[in-house]
């Protein structure tokens, strides 16, 4: 039997910091940049596209550092584990997780690249556009991984951008084993259906293989999964894995699927879309802390739709708002 854990929920992912501009259609395609997708890229074209964008905001992020953040918010026990720089943005990533409650004491990196960066392009219908500079990121490894945090946490949350970095993947499998034989269940955000297209084989067998116990996905990262047009064949195909999987469906709800089961959620109502960044790293929050409390499914889907519903009202990919607030007055109890 597993120990008792400190940590709800610990993250390991990209430290991030996002420039956030509003953009136009014609812009993206005088840059070529594909819409609504995630593209890497390297130092020289960051500070390019940087200054062709319009007047930015700076807002800490990262997918898997958002949903971390985003459950600190809900009143859950979070820590996360990241690389950045020692240098302006580092220090601004490391004070802003920091003083959402999360715990995050990975070492710094005081040479080589500098603080990532993901450049955000926001068109008037709330899609963005990100161009990502890993930079410091690369340079997280497996010794950057806790044991003892990870034992520690009752959920290793893991994002799919870390199969970009080579090294990342190493610390990825690392945080894997560890949580598994502490007895710890593993999650993976498969991120972006771009991320899927480039390592689809090698996250179908982190899946197969149950590396991970939970898959959290939305209706075209799933679609990309499993190479189809149609959700309905992607779902069946989802549900013979032996894994949680949830998958999101912007205004047309969720569904979290196992193979006993499929239960539907519906979004939660909007007054105005502004910005659909970290709308999946927060819902991945409301179901993560749900789950922590011990609800069923479909009311950590709620809690998933009621905090992404939060995030894509504002510019930014962190709440506004306290969750644990906004859970009360929808009804759920602390």
């Amino acid at each position: 039997m597993a120990a008792a854990h400190n940590y709800d929920v610990v993250g390991l992912g990209n430290a991030i910091v996002d420039v956030i501009a509003t953009s136009t259609d014609d812009f993206l395609v005088r840059e070529s940049l594909a819409k609504g997708g995630m593209a890497l890229i390297d130092e020289s074209r960051a500070h390019q596209l940087y200054a062709s964008m319009g007047p930015a905001t700076l807002s800490s992020g990262g997918s898997a550092a958002n949903t971390i953040v985003g459950l600190a918010s809900f009143g859950a026990r979070t820590a996360f584990i990241g690389k950045v720089r020692n240098d302006e943005l580092g220090a601004a990533f490391s004070h802003d997780i920091r003083a959402a409650g999360v715990h995050f004491g990975t070492p710094v990196s005081t040479k080589g690249p500098a603080t990532a960066r993901c450049l955000v392009l926001v068109t008037p219908d709330g899609e963005r556009t990100m161009n990502t500079y890993l930079g410091a990121c690369q340079h997280l490894t497996s010794d950057d991984v806790d044991p003892a945090i990870i034992a520690a946490s009752n959920v290793v949350y893991l994002e799919g951008y870390l199969w970009d970095p080579p090294e990342a993947k190493k610390a990825f499998v690392k945080a894997a084993d560890i949580a598994h034989g502490a007895g710890r269940q593993v999650a993976l955000s498969l991120s972006d259906a771009f991320c899927v297209d480039r390592y689809r084989d090698e996250f179908l067998k982190l899946i197969r293989d149950r590396v991970v116990d939970i898959v959290f996905a939305n209706e075209h990262e799933l679609k990309s999964l499993y190479q189809t047009a149609d959700f309905d064949t992607a779902v069946s195909a989802f549900r013979d894995e032996v894994v949680l999987g949830v998958v999101t469906r912007s205004e047309q709800g969720s569904i979290v699927v196992t193979r006993e089961q499929t239960v539907s959620a519906p979004a939660a109502s909007i007054e105005n879309l502004v910005d659909t960044t970290g709308a999946g790293d927060l819902f991945a929050a409301g179901f993560l802390a749900g789950l922590a409390r011990g609800l069923e499914y479909r009311d950590c889907a709620r809690l998933g739709a009621l905090a992404a519903a939060e995030v894509i009202q504002h510019v930014g990919a962190r709440p506004l708002r306290n969750l644990a607030d906004l859970a009360a007055e929808a009804g759920f109890g602390a």
